[in-house]
């Protein structure tokens, strides 16, 4: 995720990181060069056809309302991530509060809460499709858990656990019912996760998105012939940047998990979790990821 405080005037202008810029760049040279060569061969060679600039207004509301249904649909995708994500973190710091409070064996309440963690960082692995790193590692070892664990393992021996305690008597009906809720709570909020990465967009979104926008860069330069001249290969690469630009916004927020600059910092919420469980193993809480390079991964 890019975090930027306050940018000032230059950085909304030329900040590049962060910006859709780059990717579209390609894209927008080719509209620029095409809006010369169609001036150009009207100016130059022979009259081209000037199309109607009230047909391609209209052509360009729907597109721009699509585009608009689009980006909602993605941004409703990456805010349910994120309340999901926010969900666990809560989680995350209720749960040693009520081990504290039903779970009286320390060993075993420890194990709870490394368990947990450990389940965090696994569940970012798999949202991210990466192999287990340093920080992942480091919790798994604690936890006693093997390197090709998955998330559902963790849940599993933390149930595992909760069940050998309220089999032996240490832990109270009502304990195993709130700390049981607080696993479901965090085994929903992995679903939901699952599901948003398992069910992207439909694919004839983006493909009638791609297609329509094309369309219509390619056809505005002739309506832009007769009141914009030479200026309308300006023209056409402003609205070029808008629409494409767009459509690459909505394709990063339409995927919350990725690495890309629209994506969820996951590293940073899981460290998050890990400053929140630490006093409660007497351990002293890492520090929280800083951005680098305006960037929060």
């Amino acid at each position: 995720m890019i975090i930027r405080e306050k940018p000032g005037l230059l950085d909304l202008l030329l900040a590049l990181r962060g910006s859709v810029l780059p990717r579209i760049a390609p894209t927008l040279a080719f509209f620029a060069l095409w809006s010369i060569a169609i001036v150009w061969i009207d100016r130059t060679f022979f009259p081209l056809a000037h199309v109607n600039g009230s047909a391609l207004a209209l052509f360009g509301v729907a597109l721009s309302l699509f585009l608009g249904f689009r980006n909602n649909a993605a941004y409703d995708r990456w805010w349910e991530a994120r309340k999901l994500w926010g969900g666990l973190i809560a989680d995350m710091r209720s749960l040693p509060r009520e081990a504290e409070i039903f779970l009286p064996a320390s060993d075993n309440r420890d194990q709870l809460l490394r368990l947990a963690l450990s389940f965090l960082h696994l569940h970012r692995l798999r949202l991210r499709r990466l192999k287990v790193d340093e920080a992942a590692k480091r919790c798994l070892e604690k936890a006693g858990l093997p390197d090709d664990a998955g998330p559902d393992t963790a849940l599993t021996v933390m149930n595992a656990l909760l069940a050998s305690e309220r089999s032996e008597g240490r832990l109270d009906g009502f304990g195993a019912r709130t700390l049981s809720a607080r696993l479901s709570g965090m085994a929903l909020a992995q679903a939901g996760c699952e599901r948003i990465q398992a069910t992207p967009l439909p694919y004839v979104y983006s493909l009638l998105v791609f297609r329509t926008s094309w369309l219509y860069c390619l056809l505005l330069p002739t309506a832009l012939l007769g009141p914009a001249g030479w200026l309308a290969p300006l023209f056409t690469v402003i609205v070029a940047y808008t629409f494409f630009g767009l459509a690459e916004v909505t394709e990063e927020l339409a995927h919350p998990f990725g690495l890309t600059g629209k994506g969820l910092p996951l590293d940073a919420l899981c460290r998050v979790g890990e400053i929140s469980v630490a006093p409660h193993l007497g351990e002293t809480p890492p520090a929280p990821l800083a951005p680098v390079a305006f960037r929060l991964d």
